[in-house]
C-alpha cells in the first residue's frame, strides 16, 4: 500500500481519543497526532468535524472521519491487518451489540450519577451494576472479548472502564470495577493495563485526576 498520510485530531484525557490511538497502535498506522483545545477549538478541527465539533477526528488522505465507532470500524476496513473485528458476520455483529451497550448503558448511564442525588442516584448506580455484571457474562471464559486478542470490544469497554475506575478512586475513594464485584471484568482490566500499546495509551494519572476533579467539581456547582 502507498504512503498515506493519517492524521488524528485528540484530546489527552478523551476515552474517545485513546480508542483510536490504540486501534492505530495495534494496526501499526503511522499517524501526526494533533492536541486540541476543546474550550478553543482550532479552524481545522471546526472545518473537519463541521456537525459534533468534537474529537476525536480521523483525517485519512484528507478525507474526515468523526465518531470513535465509526472511525474504528473504518480503520479496521482499510488495513486489514490485525483485525481487530471478527471475520464472521455473526460475531462482528455481536461485538457491534456489545459496544452500543457499553456506550448507551453503562456510558451514558454512568455519566448522569453526577448530575443527580439521593434516590435517582442509588438507581442509577444499581442500573450500571446490573449492566456490568450482563457485560462481565460476555467476557467469562475468555482472555479477551476479542478472545485471545484484544479486539473491537475490548478497545471500546476498556477506555469507559479504566475512565470511569479513575474517577471513582480518585473523587470517591472506592473502584469502579472491584475485583470482589467484578472478578472477571477487574482481571481483564487489570491485564489490559499491562499491555505496553495500551499502557501508551493512557494519559498521566495525575494529568487525568486533576482533568476528572475539575469536571466533577463543575458539575457540582452548575445550576440544577
Amino acid at each position: 500500500m502507498a504512503e498515506q498520510e493519517v492524521i488524528l485530531f485528540g484530546m489527552c484525557i478523551s476515552p474517545f481519543s485513546r480508542r483510536i490511538e490504540l486501534a492505530l497502535k495495534i494496526k501499526g498506522i503511522q499517524y501526526q497526532y494533533i492536541e486540541e483545545d476543546l474550550s478553543n477549538k482550532s479552524p481545522l478541527l471546526l472545518k473537519y468535524n463541521p456537525v459534533h465539533k468534537k474529537v476525536p477526528v480521523l483525517v485519512h488522505n484528507g478525507k474526515p472521519i468523526a465518531e470513535s465507532l465509526v472511525i474504528l470500524e473504518y480503520i479496521d476496513e482499510t488495513w486489514q491487518n490485525n483485525p481487530i473485528l471478527p471475520k464472521d458476520p455473526y460475531s462482528r455483529a455481536i461485538a457491534r451489540f456489545w459496544a452500543k451497550f457499553v456506550e448507551e448503558k453503562i456510558l451514558e448511564t454512568g455519566l448522569k450519577t453526577n448530575k443527580v442525588k439521593g434516590e435517582e442516584l442509588e438507581q442509577l448506580k444499581q442500573e450500571v451494576h446490573q449492566n456490568l455484571k450482563l457485560l462481565e457474562k460476555e467476557l467469562e471464559g475468555k482472555e479477551f472479548f476479542g478472545g485471545e486478542k484484544i479486539g473491537f470490544l475490548d478497545i471500546v469497554a476498556f477506555v469507559v472502564a479504566h475512565w470511569f475506575q479513575v474517577a471513582s478512586e480518585e473523587v470517591m475513594q472506592v473502584e469502579f470495577i472491584s475485583e470482589e464485584k467484578f472478578p472477571v471484568l477487574h482481571k481483564w482490566l487489570g491485564k489490559l493495563r499491562e499491555i505496553d500499546v495500551v499502557k501508551k495509551c493512557l494519559p498521566p494519572r495525575d494529568k487525568h485526576a486533576a482533568f476528572i476533579k475539575a469536571r466533577f467539581e463543575a458539575a457540582k456547582s452548575a445550576p440544577k
